[in-house]
């Protein structure tokens, strides 16, 4: 009997060909986008399992799925799942932390070089046929000699630090959770203050989970202490940054430049300021999408898949929280 599986992402001809390289014969694979409200509904009756990148795995949707013994998230961040209901009704989730960190890392700098060096802006006007040689160069920068502030030392975050010094940065850092001694004298950088590293650094990046205590970590104070020539990096997730604060930010050019791959909301509002200003560059949460990224997910989440139907426990489980009698 084989075991009944729903993909909620949107999925391309290469989608399903790494799909049908990972499953086992005994895996029927349903595609969310591919079916109508009648057939979604016969779908999570009858799914075992359910993975997800970005699709929100609500209550509404879990109450629905009575035989759902896993959800898969295709990734490290959980905040579209559910977790509190999934533990309700006894179902595991597990994530693939670190599959999309080198992706992840290597945008950041790409972000990075792009803003200092307008790659966004004279991309487009040149291929209007506008020349623009020399208007620029006064404002454009380097990262060698610049201050780097990693705000998130997780995975991702070490990863960056390492990289953008590579690149002749001083990387400062913030976290919650300071590393120890030893290993910042192994990574080469070092700890301040969260409010120390906003004023004193050139470039700020984030690499931190959204959670109740970081939405809006970024707003009005906090872009009032950045310097004007500072450049803001989020690869992280959208709410962690006001957008409305940043935009204004933005516009009175109190900070040099933004380079945001996550949003408020996704798909991002047509009507969002930060679209409007050139020193904005704009992705559509795409910083751990790449097709090394996609086949290692997948690969994992059906390992996963297989795990749980020997009867084994899932790699990577997420810890959930019961409710509270």
């Amino acid at each position: 009997m084989s075991c009944k599986i729903i993909y909620f992402e949107k999925v391309f001809t290469a989608t399903r060909e790494i799909i049908n390289t990972y499953k086992s014969v005994d895996m029927e694979v349903n595609y969310w986008v591919d079916l109508n409200d009648e057939k979604r509904e016969q779908a999570i009756r009858e799914a075992n399992y359910l993975i997800t990148a970005s699709y929100p795995i609500t209550r509404e949707l879990l109450e629905k799925a009575p035989n759902v013994k896993l959800i898969q998230k295709t990734g490290s961040g959980v905040d579209n799942i559910d977790l509190k209901a999934a533990a309700e009704f006894g179902i595991h989730v597990a994530s693939t932390p670190g599959a999309n960190s080198n992706s992840v890392v290597e945008l950041t700098i790409g972000m990075i070089i792009s803003l200092y060096r307008k790659l966004h802006v004279l991309d487009r006007l040149t291929k209007n046929g506008e020349w623009k040689m020399w208007e620029y160069r006064t404002t454009m920068f380097e990262m060698n000699g610049k201050t780097h502030g990693v705000i998130g030392i997780g995975n991702i975050g070490k990863k960056v630090a390492q990289l953008s010094k590579a690149f002749g940065t001083n990387v400062i850092y913030y976290d919650v959770n300071r590393l120890s001694t030893e290993e910042e004298k192994e990574l080469g950088i070092t700890y301040v203050t969260f409010d120390n590293l906003l004023s004193q650094s050139d470039i700020i990046s984030l690499h931190i989970p959204l959670i109740p205590e970081t939405r809006n970590l970024i707003s009005d104070k906090e872009l009032s202490l950045m310097k004007s020539t500072a450049i803001l990096v989020n690869v992280a997730r959208g709410n962690i940054i006001d957008e409305q604060a940043l935009a204004e930010s933005l516009k009175c050019n109190r900070l040099l430049g933004a380079a945001l791959d996550t949003w408020a909301a996704e798909p991002i509002n047509s009507d969002n300021p930060l679209l409007q200003l050139d020193n904005v560059l704009a992705t559509p949460h795409i910083a751990g999408g790449t097709r090394d990224v996609l086949e290692t997910v997948l690969r994992l989440s059906f390992e996963n898949i297989r795990k749980v139907e020997a009867g084994s426990i899932a790699d990577n489980l997420v810890k959930v929280v019961s409710k509270s009698v």
